[in-house]
């Protein structure tokens, strides 16, 4: 007897088959250069939640009893190495005594802007940082504010010109013996680098941040008048990262001693940048971390800010602070030289 299934089942089974092609579709993302389609990576930027959408549908067809189960089943198992870049079941908690601890931290202008009515947050930063105790501190969206108080004997602050105050950071514990720039053109954002001795090691370290989506949390979305608008600006800076990364992957090529990469990406782990920046690397997240690793504070986890570190370094454990002081989460690895 041939079952007549209701328009509600078809536009359902219709439903669930787009989001198991957009989520296949997805793996292929960090194959395809923003310079080429850069829609597509914006596609990258909901794959958690086009994975959670289609575990709903595995749980709901199994309800049913329906064998419409296996629609999803089969994008997920295709694309079962990307779980741990959405979660990680398991923490690595390994804390020795000479650990390198490395944060990376978005502490945006320290609230220049007053984007909070917080007068405290400055204090509130560098009293959680002086509480975490890192040896090596890299801090995107640097202001030079009075009440910022951070006791390093060591420092590179890089402005985006001499007469800005706005920049990127590297504080250390470790005597720094060289620094330098990068120097983004036509962007508010750059990446710089600083060679680090370490007992008898010298490691260099980037700070990186990636040209911004200007990805307003509380103004613009998704659905809304400005989505056409919003999703043009994305488009020209995904394209505009891509270059900043070829530009990094010149600079970093001529340099083969130990490295380690901090920053805001401004993209995810699903992306082409994240690939190419991650290439030959470890993501101390996925090595160490626990969890979802969410590090933008957004209505679905974005995690873009990230530790990457070459084969020399052991990654022992990894933490996200959910601290509400910026629109970013302060990102902590305790890694050891092997």
């Amino acid at each position: 007897m041939r079952v007549k299934y209701t328009f509600w089942h078809k536009i359902v089974v219709l439903i669930n088959s787009i989001l198991a092609i957009l989520l296949l579709l997805s793996y292929l993302l960090p194959y395809i250069s923003p310079e080429t389609v850069p829609i597509f990576t914006i596609i990258s930027l909901a794959v958690p939640v086009l994975f959670v959408l289609n575990v709903f549908f595995i749980i709901y067809w199994i309800i049913k009893l329906k064998k419409y189960f296996t629609i999803s089943l089969i994008s997920i198992i295709l694309g079962f190495g990307y779980i741990s870049n959405i979660y990680k079941f398991s923490e690595k908690g390994i804390f020795l005594n000479n650990d390198l601890k490395v944060m990376s931290y978005n502490v945006r202008l320290f609230n220049h802007y007053k984007w909070t009515k917080d007068s405290t947050i400055v204090k509130k930063i560098s009293s959680f940082i002086t509480e975490k105790e890192p040896d090596i501190l890299s801090i995107q969206e640097y202001y030079e504010a009075k009440d910022l108080q951070l006791k390093y004997p060591y420092q590179f602050i890089k402005t985006k010109s001499n007469f800005s105050k706005f920049g990127l950071a590297v504080f250390s514990k470790h005597k720094i013996i060289n620094s330098g720039s990068l120097d983004l053109k036509e962007s508010a954002n750059n990446i710089i680098f600083t060679d680090i001795i370490k007992d008898k090691d010298t490691i260099r370290v980037y700070n990186i941040h990636l040209e911004s989506l200007k990805m307003n949390t509380n103004k613009e979305n998704f659905g809304t008048k400005n989505s056409d608008k919003l999703l043009k600006q994305m488009e020209a800076s995904f394209q505009k990262q891509a270059k900043q990364v070829e530009l990094f992957l010149d600079h970093e090529k001529k340099w083969n001693g130990k490295k380690i990469l901090c920053g805001d990406f401004n993209n995810t782990a699903f992306s082409w940048v994240y690939r190419e920046l991650s290439n030959q690397k470890q993501d101390a997240f996925k090595e160490a971390g626990k969890g979802l690793g969410k590090t933008y504070n957004y209505w679905y986890p974005l995690r873009i800010d990230f530790i990457l570190t070459d084969s020399n370094f052991d990654i022992n454990n990894f933490k996200t602070f959910n601290v509400p002081y910026s629109d970013h989460y302060p990102i902590l690895a305790r890694i050891n030289l092997k």
